[in-house]
Formats: structure tokens, C-alpha cells, sequence
């Protein structure tokens, strides 16, 4: 059977993905995957209700739940954090899965979301963020790649940019950040493995119920009929957005200018009426000439 290779190195002002090469996973961890912005922290709110049984977790995400190869803070803290952990873990990664290690004895869940969706909200993440970090994160003494510039003043020609150029040279778009296509079909190149859970943020939205008991089946986590309403009720939109300051990644670490912020909409289709109609077919193109034809369509609507 295919398994996946680690063969290439992703590292700008944002991440790096050899902060993965001293990680010693533990047989039942879980691993949350998305390109960005394609519901990381929805799925991290409810990995922490299924693994501690409870709405929100007992602490503050980033106690729990970091990312790994965030530039954020150095590696060997955010290690002993982990090991520190005697929970059920569940970490995120934004690496394509041809970056990073694959271990074949932990469960990953991959979130996939149309393209001009995820764009949309990574415009909304990158204008909330303090210029000030953004500057910290490029005048780190050990960055090493590309910079983060800050958000431009058009939507419109940032959407231009992140379709046309790349920040690596072996992707073709995502400026500048890394390319959701290339991201998602590293994935999906190995969805015939047991451990790789595909989930899409359209399926959340329409069935959370549904979908969140699919995932407590792939973690082998019973569901509790007894408290599942408020297992739901606690990572509804609502309640995550409420619950911002101990619910957003970085939420404690000044990233942003307001940490409510960061849960800025929950929805689809705000591209509508900002996009051009060139733009959104040159997307649709791109993701039909970059991806495999079944995850195109999968990754444009779910499975509703």
C-alpha cells in the first residue's frame, strides 16, 4: 500500500515544517489538517468536546492544541508542551502531507473548503492581524523563506496574486502563503488510508450533528446521548465566537486586533459580488487543471 513521503520543506516568516522531525506521536493522537482558514479551529472546539465530554475545553486552546509548525514560539517549549499533556491530543498542521512525517499509528482529519471561500476568510484573518506581528514574524533572527507582506488595500488584486503566484517553487498559486491546491491534493493522494478522516466545512455547516458523530466514530469516542445537545450547542459559531478568548489560536499572544474577530462570519459564498466573474472562473479552472476531477468536486461543494 502507497504511503505518503516527506519530500519537500516548507518554511517562510509563518512555518516550518521540519519542526515536525522531533515530534514523538502517541498512538491514539489526532492530527487536524486544513491548507488555512478551512475550519481548523471548528474542528480543534470539537475534538476538545468529544475528547473531554464537555462544551468547551478546560483550558485555552493554545495550552492544548498548538501548531506545531507555527513560527510562533520555539520548538522545544512547544514539544515539552506536548509531552506535558496526559490528555487525549490534538494538534494542528497546515503543512501539505508531502512536508511533513507521516505516522501511521495516529488518526488525521483533513478539512477541505472551496478555494474563493477560503480565500475570503483568510483576508478577513490577515487584516486582523497587528501589524505588529506581522513584523515580528519577518524580522524573527531565524527566519528563513519568504516574508508575510501586510494585506494590500485591494481585495480584488490580492485575489489576483494568490491565484497567480506561488511562495514555492514547486507550487503554481497561494501567495502568500502556500498554494490550498497543492495542499489538499498531498491529502487526497491518500484518502485509501484508514487513519486520513476527509470532512468538509459545507458538511459541518448543513449537519454538524451528523458530522460530528462520523468523527467521534473515526476517534472511537462514544457518544454520550445525555450530553451530546450540549456538545453541539458548545461549538456552534455562536458559542465558539462567544468563547473567542479561549477558543482562537493565538487569542493570548497579541496576533490580533480583536480576538472575536477571528470567528469573523462561519458562512459561504461571500465572494459573490466582490470577485470578478473572470476571477472566479480562472479559480474554477485552476482547480480543475491542478486537481484530481473527484477532489474538485469534492473540495467545491462536500458531500451534501
Amino acid at each position: 500500500m502507497r504511503v505518503p513521503e516527506q519530500i519537500h520543506h516548507y518554511q517562510n516568516a509563518v512555518m516550518n515544517s521540519s519542526r515536525w522531525e522531533n515530534f514523538e506521536p502517541r498512538e491514539d493522537d489526532i492530527l487536524i489538517t486544513t491548507s488555512y482558514k478551512a475550519g481548523t479551529t471548528w474542528m480543534q472546539g470539537i475534538c476538545a468536546a468529544l475528547v473531554f465530554q464537555q462544551p468547551q475545553p478546560p483550558v485555552a486552546q493554545d495550552e492544548l492544541s498548538p501548531w506545531l509548525d507555527a513560527n510562533f514560539a520555539p520548538i522545544e517549549d512547544v514539544l515539552a508542551q506536548l509531552d506535558a499533556l496526559t490528555n487525549r491530543r490534538y494538534i494542528k498542521t497546515h503543512a501539505p502531507l508531502d512536508g511533513i512525517r507521516y505516522y501511521d499509528k495516529v488518526k488525521y482529519i483533513f478539512i477541505g473548503r472551496d478555494g474563493k471561500d477560503v480565500f475570503m476568510s483568510m483576508w478577513s484573518h490577515w487584516n486582523n492581524m497587528r501589524p505588529e506581528a506581522i513584523d515580528d514574524l519577518n524580522n524573527a533572527p531565524d527566519r528563513q523563506g519568504p516574508t508575510l507582506p501586510h494585506p494590500p488595500e485591494s481585495l480584488v488584486l490580492a485575489f489576483t496574486d494568490w491565484l497567480e503566484r506561488a511562495s514555492f517553487e514547486w507550487e503554481q498559486d497561494g501567495y502568500p502563503f502556500w498554494s490550498h491546491l497543492h495542499h489538499a491534493q498531498s491529502w487526497w493522494d491518500y484518502k485509501h488510508l484508514d487513519n486520513i478522516l476527509f470532512v468538509h466545512f459545507n458538511d459541518l455547516l448543513a449537519d454538524l450533528d451528523g458530522e460530528m458523530r462520523r468523527i467521534s466514530a473515526y476517534l472511537d469516542i462514544p457518544v454520550n446521548e445525555d450530553i451530546w445537545p450540549d456538545l453541539l450547542n458548545g461549538v456552534s459559531f455562536h458559542e465558539m465566537k462567544a468563547n473567542a478568548d479561549k477558543m482562537a489560536p493565538g487569542a493570548n499572544h497579541g496576533l490580533w486586533k480583536n480576538n472575536s474577530d477571528f470567528f469573523h462570519k462561519g458562512n459561504n459564498k461571500r465572494w459573490q459580488g466582490v470577485l470578478g466573474q473572470d476571477q472566479i472562473q480562472r479559480y474554477d479552472d485552476m482547480a480543475r487543471e491542478r486537481m484530481s476531477p473527484d477532489l474538485a468536486m469534492w473540495l467545491a461543494s462536500g458531500n451534501q
